[in-house]
């Protein structure tokens, strides 16, 4: 089974001169050219280690599995300590890929799988109220960093770490903590060999946006009884369908190109809106990895072009009673993805009630199946008919091997943008600013420069502030 990508009303004989013609795809052959051979080179020379990932976690796959069934009788639930991707990537999933009321299931209904929290934020609530939820001698506290210096996951590991060590002692509270960190640089890696902590590794050159299919995003599935193998199967499914130099043939380079071509044209939003609440979270992760590698102040030869798209979340039917009035009619900024499944999970059928009421009768006997799916037609012909850039992503089912597939698709299109775009879609230098001048206002050492300038930045004038 594999996914497919419709982008038919992306074109001009479907869209008109609001539509994309070949002749213009045809016009960026050296373009194309140029980013396939930057795809190749930067690949081989390890600049983009996540696309090994389907091929080299084998060994990572069985340490995980094994971790797993040694632990998972001993506790009541896995709790992620991590932020941005460590967080957006295991909540995609386990959504995707799990009763969608997981947590409020009998454990014999999770397969005798642990709950999953992920904690992803320092609101100084969120903690104290999922430590009045949990017992935390109960759970095991995934701490996922690869700097070891990322405050939010830091801070909430010291938290815990203090928790548990007060509540059951020390050695105790080793068996309740996994870190996942890089092998040999920052201070997680220190800590966990200092403390006896037992560690997953995430690979160096794989940053964090891209590391779902390493021990950031398997550590957290497996606990929930996600076939992780078949998410890495999925994901190497996709990189031989990423093989083509013909971009009419390679469906992650096209969509990549489709957007590139959208925002010379001022398509600077870009909305995925799945109709699929399995796939609802995968618009969250897709934002974080689209935002963050592609907008950029400066290209490749350090000119300021200050380019980007911005990514919006929707779903469907949902937003369709919210948000589609603006998509339809609103301003020609926008390019809609909608991402649908050909075959539903589960089957409801409407009653054949009120037959005598026209407005509703029509429904009974029809599918939830078949009125979301003919509700998502619907939206697609409207946009359409209002000469809106939209496209279709199709999975056949959800499974581990699609939801691979989806992951390394988008993952790919990012990359292939960037190249288009003529940006560096690895780096975050806007992040890094502002974690800089948080360093800086908390006095960490080493950024007494960064604090003179905040010191010297003009004050807030009262007359402003109603």
């Amino acid at each position: 089974m594999t996914l497919r990508l419709d982008y038919n009303n992306m074109m001009s004989h479907m869209l008109g001169t609001e539509g994309i013609a070949q002749a213009e795809i045809d016009s960026l052959s050296a373009k194309i050219a140029n980013a396939n051979a930057a795809m190749v080179a930067k690949r081989a020379a390890g600049k983009m280690a996540w696309r090994d990932l389907p091929y080299n976690q084998s060994q990572v796959v069985q340490d995980i599995n094994a971790y797993v069934a040694e632990v998972k009788d001993d506790i009541d639930a896995f709790v992620v300590l991590g932020i941005g991707g460590s967080a957006l990537g295991p909540m995609a999933v386990q959504q995707a890929l799990n009763h969608p009321f997981y947590n409020e299931l009998p454990r014999e209904k999770r397969g005798g799988y642990p709950k999953l929290y992920v904690v992803d934020n320092v609101d100084p609530e969120r903690l104290v109220y999922l430590f009045q939820t949990i017992d935390p001698a109960r759970c095991l506290f995934n701490v996922i960093s690869k700097s070891g210096s990322t405050s939010e996951t830091m801070s909430q590991f010291m938290i815990v770490q203090k928790l548990l060590e007060e509540k059951i002692g020390k050695e105790a509270a080793k068996k309740l903590i996994v870190c996942t960190t890089d092998a040999a640089s920052g201070n997680l890696i220190t800590i966990a060999k200092q403390e006896g902590y037992r560690y997953f590794i995430i690979p160096s050159a794989v940053g964090g946006r891209f590391s779902e299919l390493t021990p950031v995003g398997l550590l957290p599935a497996a606990f929930c009884g996600i076939d992780i193998a078949g998410l890495l199967e999925g994901a190497a499914q996709m990189d031989k369908l990423c093989a083509p130099d013909d971009i009419c043939k390679n469906a992650p380079h096209m969509f990549a190109l489709l957007h590139y071509i959208g925002m010379t044209r001022g398509k600077n939003i870009t909305v995925v809106m799945p109709y699929a609440d399995s796939l609802k979270f995968i618009s969250d992760w897709f934002a974080q990895l689209w935002a963050e590698s592609l907008g950029k102040q400066y290209d490749l030869e350090g000119n300021v072009v200050n380019v980007g798209q911005t990514p919006v979340k929707a779903l469907g039917v949902t937003d369709q009673h919210s948000q589609v009035q603006l998509y339809a009619e609103g301003p020609f900024d926008k390019i809609i993805v909608l991402l649908g499944v050909d075959e539903y999970r589960e089957t409801i059928t409407i009653p054949k009630t009120y037959g005598d009421m026209p407005s509703l009768g029509f429904l009974g006997g029809v599918t939830h199946n078949q009125l979301i799916k003919t509700e998502q037609d619907a939206t697609e012909y409207a946009l359409t008919k209002a000469g809106r850039m939209n496209m279709t992503i199709t999975l056949p089912k959800v499974t581990p091997q699609t939801l691979g597939q989806l992951l390394y698709f988008f993952e790919v299109a990012t990359a292939y943008a960037g190249e288009l775009m003529n940006i560096d879609a690895f780096d975050q230098p806007g992040v890094e600013e502002g974690k800089n001048a948080t360093y800086a206002m908390f006095g960490r050492p080493g950024y007494e420069e960064k604090k003179a300038e905040l010191d010297a930045a003009p004050a807030k004038d009262a007359k402003f502030v109603i």
